[in-house]
């Protein structure tokens, strides 16, 4: 099957009364027949729901979709991205361990590194998710490389193969954080990714309408169990020890689970995920280049002829850029002119609506950061992050030019 083909018809699954979609089981607990059919589901020892917290039909339907989509042995569905980034690690380090991670990474999760300082987990950050900068900062500490494949809002753009392999020779597995590339533009797995995280709540969702995240391991991490002390309990379990670790263990011991309702309004999404990128893409695009041929802005986008990692989007994305790109307008005061005289772009914080959104990241959600913090992300007074969506890209032009002519 092809990619729009595959979201409908990739995953089969029993459904109730001929229904089309897997309905939304919202509901706390599961009763069974009798204490022994139960004591079996409890001791993983029979296919079964008891809580939801645990497991439920929808998310488990939901948790299979992407699964498969992104050629992962399974997933686990998360209440939001920054705790699918959370778990994906937590599940693997312990005090005394270090991270190697991208300087540029979203916010958040730049902040989360910090909070991981408590628990005796450091992080080493390079500029740039390179073999040149990763490699000197190897040592026997390291358990996780991770990086954005796509960065926000700087959207540097990592060379997945060449981090993988040079991962993978020292025995270290690769964490991708796909949200900003999706599923659409690469198989994170097939370039050699070992553990898959997305903030679901972006463009697998498509609508701004739930939050969630979710982890995919790709099965193909070959785990060191002396090294990775704590997946030795599921040793047991082959390939699918990463996942058995992470669903019978801190993902289920934190409260990390996905609401019903946001794992069925997550599929909806899906459906439509190849569909919407190939517009968003386009549009993103098309709305660069007036940029650049306009001359009155700076333009940042991976799929520009003039941008650095042009080759390198061509090779892995097929010629994609994704959905974001950044302009600098000049100064604080005219980025916030610019912004406020859009029509049609929506001035909010969210990425991957349907919708184009705005936003002026210094003076928002990296307001609390550093001005080296800032400079490694991509975020300068006068930047603005731009979320394409899917209106007619001849409006979205206009409604940007009027706003740059009225400056």
């Amino acid at each position: 099957m092809k990619f729009n083909t595959s979201l409908l018809h990739g995953t089969a699954t029993e459904l109730p009364f001929g229904s089309t979609l897997t309905p939304i089981y919202q509901v706390s607990a599961f009763s069974h027949e009798s204490a022994e059919q139960l004591e079996k589901v409890f001791n993983n020892k029979a296919s079964g729901f008891a809580y939801t917290r645990i497991s439920n039909p929808t998310v488990d339907s939901f948790e299979k979709k992407i699964a498969a989509l992104e050629k992962g042995i399974g997933a686990v569905a998360c209440s939001s991205g920054m705790a699918a980034v959370t778990m994906s690690l937590l599940n693997i380090l312990e005090a005394g361990d270090e991270i190697i991670a991208g300087a540029g990474l979203f916010g958040g999760t730049i902040d989360l590194f910090g909070d991981l300082e408590a628990f005796g987990i450091t992080t080493k950050f390079v500029r740039h998710v390179t073999t040149e900068e990763i490699a000197p900062l190897i040592t026997e500490k390291t358990k996780a490389i991770f990086g954005e494949i796509i960065g926000n809002p700087g959207l540097d753009v990592v060379d997945i193969k060449s981090v993988s392999d040079l991962a993978h020779s020292k025995g270290i597995p690769f964490i991708a954080d796909c949200t900003t590339a999706t599923p659409y533009l690469i198989n994170a797995a097939d370039f050699g990714a070992d553990i898959i995280v997305h903030s679901s709540s972006k463009y697998i969702n498509g609508s701004g309408d739930a939050i969630s995240g979710i982890i995919i391991d790709s099965g193909k991490f070959s785990w060191d169990f002396d090294r990775y002390k704590g997946l030795s309990p599921y040793k047991k379990y082959g390939k699918f020890a990463y996942l058995a670790k992470l669903r019978n263990g801190i993902w289920r011991n934190m409260g990390s689970c996905l609401a019903p309702m946001n794992a069925f309004l997550n599929s909806i999404g899906l459906e439509t995920l190849g569909l919407r990128m190939e517009r968003l893409c386009s549009n993103a695009l098309k709305l660069a280049e007036f940029f650049e041929s306009d001359g009155r802005v700076i333009v940042n986008y991976p799929a520009l002829r003039s941008n650095p990692y042009y080759e390198l989007v061509q090779k892995q994305f097929g010629g994609k850029g994704g959905a974001i790109l950044t302009i600098r307008a000049g100064s604080k005061e005219r980025a916030f002119k610019l912004i406020n005289q859009l029509k049609y772009a929506i001035n909010a914080t969210n990425i991957g609506d349907v919708r184009t959104l705005v936003i002026h990241p210094a003076s928002t959600i990296y307001t609390h950061y550093t001005e080296e913090q800032k400079l490694h992300a991509g975020v300068f007074e006068d930047t603005i992050r731009i979320s394409i969506g899917i209106e007619d890209i001849d409006d979205l032009i206009s409604d940007f030019k009027n706003a740059i002519d009225n400056l």
